[in-house]
C-alpha cells in the first residue's frame, strides 16, 4: 500500500514536468508537425514546401564563405555560401532559414533532418558521400594556406618546416585529413571553430592554422599580426559542392538547377565574392565592442531561461529519483540507482548531443533550446537526487515516526516533515548545484542555442578578435553566478532565522 502511494506520488510528479517541456516545444524552430521520424525518400522537398522555409546548416566562421556581421545589434549572416544559400531558396520559392552550429555537427544534423541542406565550404570526399549526397560543384579553392603569426612567416611556410609543431585544425574538415596524412611528423590540434583555432594561434598553443586560401587571407587582412603563407599541401579535391540527405533526387535536381545558373551569370566571382570582401571591410572598420552588447544581453536572457526550466526539471526528477532510491520496492529502486549511475557516468556534452540528434531524430520538432533545457535538467537531476537522499538519510528515523505516529500519511510525512528538513540541511549543496547548473548552460552552444557563449563566438567571427569577447563573457558569467550566491546565501540565513 505505501510503495502504491509513493508510485502516484511519483507520477504527479511526472505529470508536473510535461507542461513545462510543452511550452518550450511549441518554440520549434520551423514547423515540420508532419515530417517523417526519419528522412525518407523525396521527403524533405515536400516539407520545405509545405513549410515555406529552406533551413541550411552552416558553421560561420569561415571567411569569406560564411561568417556574421552586426548590423543595427543584430546578426545577419554574409558570405559567398549565405549568396548561395539565398540563391537557392530563391529559385524554390520560399524563406531561408540559417542554422548556424559547430562544423563537425553539420553533417549529423543534415542525416537526422534538423537541417535541410548543409552549405559550409563542404568538399564530396568519399567518405562523406556515404552518409549523404552532394550536389555540382559551385565554388574552388585556388590552395591551402597556413595561417601563421607574422613574426613566423618567414619560420613556418612549409611542411618542413613544421616538423614537430603543433597544427591547428578545423575537425571534420578537409584540412583535418590532409595534415593527417601529409605531415606526419607534426601534432595535430583540432577545434570546432576557426574562431578558436586562430585565439590558439596568437596564444602559441599552435605553430600554424590550415585554411582555404581566402579564408586565410581574411584572417590576415583584418588582424595585422596574422600572416597567410601559400602551403605546400597537396590538395586534389574537386571543390565545394551543397550536401543533401540521401534519397532527396527531386531536391538535389532543384539545387544543381540553380547552382547552373549561378555558375552560368558567374555570380560568384562578380557578385558574392565582393559582396563578401565588403561586408568584412564594413565589420573590420567598426567593430568596436560596444556596439556587439545587445549580442551579450541576448545571451544572458537565454542563459537565464535554460537555467531556471533545467533547475525545475532537474529539483522534480531529483524529488523523485530520490524517493525511488529509498523505496523498498526494489523494482524502483534498481530503476533510480541505474539511472543516476549512468548519468554521472557519461559526459554532459554527449548527453546534449544524443538528446537533440538521437531523441530528436524520433521527435522531428524537438527545437534544439527545448533539447538543451531537457539533457541539462535530465543531467541535474541525477546530481540532486543524491543530494536530496543524503539529506534524508541524515535526519533521525524519529522525525518519521513521529509524524506517522500524529496520523500523517507517508506521503503527507513527506510532504511537510522529512523534504523541507532535508532541503534545509543540504541547501548548501543544492545551491553548488544551481551555480554549476548555470555555467553547464555554457554546452549548449554545441547544438547552436543561442546562450551567453554562442553569442561570444558569433562576436568573436564578427569582429576577428578572439581574447576580448572571451574575457567579457567571463565577467559576465561570474556576475550571474555572484548574484545567485547572494540569493542562495539570503535564502540560507532566513531558513536559519525560522529555525
Amino acid at each position: 500500500m505505501k510503495d502504491l502511494k509513493l508510485i502516484r506520488f511519483v507520477l504527479l510528479l511526472f505529470l508536473l514536468v510535461t507542461p513545462i517541456v510543452e511550452i518550450f516545444n511549441s518554440q520549434q524552430v520551423h514547423a515540420a508537425d508532419s515530417e517523417s521520424k526519419t528522412v525518407a525518400t523525396n521527403s524533405v522537398m515536400k516539407k520545405i514546401k509545405k513549410s515555406g522555409e529552406l533551413v541550411v546548416g552552416t558553421s560561420a566562421d569561415y571567411p569569406p564563405l560564411e561568417f556574421t556581421t552586426s548590423k543595427n545589434g543584430k546578426t545577419k549572416y554574409v558570405g559567398v555560401d549565405i549568396e548561395l544559400a539565398k540563391g537557392i531558396a530563391k529559385e524554390l520559392g520560399v524563406k531561408l532559414v540559417i542554422k548556424n552550429m559547430s562544423f563537425d555537427s553539420l553533417l549529423v544534423a543534415l542525416e537526422t533532418g534538423k537541417v535541410d541542406m548543409v552549405i559550409s565550404g563542404l568538399s564530396p570526399t568519399p567518405a562523406r558521400k556515404k552518409s549523404v549526397d552532394f550536389s555540382k560543384i559551385y565554388y574552388k579553392a585556388s590552395g591551402q594556406y597556413f595561417l601563421v603569426n607574422k613574426k613566423d612567416k618567414d619560420k613556418y611556410n612549409s611542411i618542413q618546416s613544421l616538423k614537430g609543431q603543433t597544427i591547428g585544425v578545423q575537425t571534420g574538415s578537409l584540412q583535418y585529413n590532409l595534415v593527417k596524412s601529409q605531415m606526419p611528423d607534426s601534432t595535430i590540434k583540432g577545434l570546432g571553430k576557426i574562431n578558436n583555432l586562430v585565439l590558439a594561434l596568437q596564444s602559441g598553443k599552435v605553430s600554424a592554422v590550415v585554411m582555404e586560401e581566402l579564408t586565410a587571407k581574411a584572417y590576415a587582412q583584418n588582424n595585422k599580426n596574422l600572416a597567410a603563407i601559400k602551403s605546400n599541401l597537396k590538395d586534389n579535391q574537386p571543390g565545394n559542392a551543397v550536401a543533401i540527405a540521401k534519397g532527396q533526387p527531386d531536391l538535389l535536381t532543384a539545387v544543381n538547377q540553380a547552382i547552373t545558373k549561378i555558375k552560368n551569370k558567374d555570380l560568384v566571382n562578380k557578385e558574392y565574392l565582393p559582396a563578401a570582401a565588403k561586408a568584412m571591410k564594413t565589420s573590420s572598420a567598426s567593430n568596436k565592442m560596444s556596439q556587439y552588447w545587445m549580442y551579450f544581453v541576448k545571451g544572458i536572457w537565454y542563459t537565464i531561461v535554460i537555467t531556471i526550466f533545467s533547475v525545475l526539471i532537474g529539483i522534480i526528477l531529483g524529488i523523485v529519483l530520490a524517493l525511488m532510491r529509498l523505496s523498498s520496492n526494489k523494482l524502483l529502486h534498481w530503476i533510480a540507482v541505474a539511472y543516476i549511475e549512468f548519468i554521472r557516468g557519461t559526459p554532459q556534452m554527449v548527453q546534449i548531443l544524443f538528446v537533440y540528434f538521437g531523441v530528436g531524430y524520433l521527435i522531428s520538432n524537438l527545437s534544439a533550446i527545448v533539447a538543451g533545457i531537457i539533457a541539462i535538467g535530465l543531467n541535474s537531476g541525477a546530481y540532486v537526487a543524491e543530494d536530496i537522499r543524503s539529506g534524508i538519510d541524515s535526519l533521525p528515523k524519529g522525525q518519521t515516526e513521529a509524524a506517522r505516529s500524529l496520523g500523517l500519511s507517508q506521503a503527507k510525512t513527506y510532504r511537510y516533515v522529512i523534504i523541507p528538513q532535508a532541503i534545509k540541511n543540504i541547501w548548501p549543496a543544492l545551491g553548488n548545484e544551481l551555480i554549476t547548473l548555470l555555467k553547464d548552460s555554457s554546452l549548449v552552444s554545441i547544438i547552436g542555442v543561442s546562450e551567453l557563449m554562442y553569442q561570444t563566438q558569433l562576436i568573436q567571427t564578427s569582429t576577428y578578435r578572439g581574447v576580448l569577447p572571451l574575457f567579457i563573457a567571463m565577467i559576465l558569467y561570474f556576475i550571474m553566478t555572484f548574484s545567485l550566491t547572494r540569493l542562495l546565501n539570503y535564502f540560507e540565513k532566513r531558513m536559519k532565522i525560522h529555525d
